[in-house]
C-alpha cells in the first residue's frame, strides 16, 4: 500500500470534506458559474488546491490509499475511488452529470470512512465491512 506524505490527519481531512459538501461546496461558483467544480480537487482536501501547477504529486495525498492500484498513476486518481458497492467512482458519476447523486455518493462514502477510522482509533471493530 502506498503511504501518503500529506502531514494532515486523514480523519480531520475527511470530516472537513464532508462538512464542505454538506454546506454546498461543490455548487457552481458565484465568480465562475460557467465552470463546473470537481469533487476532491476543488476543496482543501486536495494537496494541490489553488495551485494550477499541481506541484505536489497525487501519490503524496491521503486519498491515494483509497484508489485501486491500477489507477494510482491516472491524471486524477482520487476520481477512481470506488464510492459504493456497485463500484461507481467520481469519474463515473461526473460523466453521468447528476450532481445530486454524485454528492450523495461522496457523502455516504465519507461517512463510512470516518466511522471506520474512528472505530479503528478507539480500538473497536466495525460492525460490518464498509464499502
Amino acid at each position: 500500500m502506498t503511504m501518503a506524505k500529506d502531514e494532515r490527519d486523514i480523519l480531520d481531512l475527511l470530516k472537513d470534506e464532508l462538512d464542505f459538501i454538506e454546506k454546498g461546496g461543490y455548487g457552481r461558483s458565484v465568480r465562475t458559474p460557467w465552470k463546473a467544480t470537481s469533487a476532491f480537487q476543488d476543496s482543501l482536501t486536495c494537496i494541490n488546491f489553488g495551485d494550477p501547477s499541481r506541484a505536489h504529486p497525487c501519490a503524496d495525498c491521503h486519498l491515494i490509499d483509497f484508489v485501486p492500484p491500477e489507477h494510482r498513476a491516472d491524471r486524477v486518481p482520487c476520481h477512481q475511488i470506488p464510492l459504493n458497492e456497485a463500484g461507481e467512482t467520481l469519474e463515473d458519476l461526473e460523466l453521468a452529470d447528476n450532481q445530486s447523486k454524485m454528492e450523495e455518493a461522496v457523502k455516504t462514502w465519507l461517512r463510512a470512512r470516518i466511522k471506520l477510522i474512528e472505530n479503528e482509533r478507539s480500538g473497536q471493530l466495525p460492525a460490518a465491512p464498509v464499502e
